[in-house]
């Protein structure tokens, strides 16, 4: 693999082609590389696992809505903290709720 370096020196790119700043040849096997591969690699996951916190957090939020209505459990039986944080986000989807009529379908659903 053909490796490009930032002004530190690290692997910032690998090609398997030369040029346009991919001059220097490492071995695929190259501890180097394998450790640059890898790391990139768990960057990669977390990203991914960020990226779909928001839509969780939407089906907890579902998920709890849902068990209090049929009475699972009550809304005192949360900490105080969590029926504060769960409140404050249904206000502010209600608000967008009233603002729906403003706001594009497909950017409604994007925002809530």
């Amino acid at each position: 693999m053909y490796v490009k370096r930032d002004t530190d020196g690290a692997i910032s790119a690998i090609s398997s082609e030369a040029g346009n700043g991919f001059s220097e040849w490492l071995a695929d096997d190259a501890r180097e590389l394998m450790e640059w591969q890898q790391g990139r690699s768990m960057k990669e996951s977390l990203q991914r696992l960020q990226g779909s916190d928001a839509h969780m957090i939407r089906v907890l939020e579902d998920l709890i809505e849902v068990l209090l209505q049929r009475g699972v459990i009550r809304i005192t039986d949360l900490p105080e903290a969590a029926v504060a944080k769960l409140n404050s986000r249904s206000a502010e989807r209600a608000k967008l709720s009233e603002l729906s009529g403003l706001i594009d379908q497909d950017e409604l659903d994007v925002l809530i």
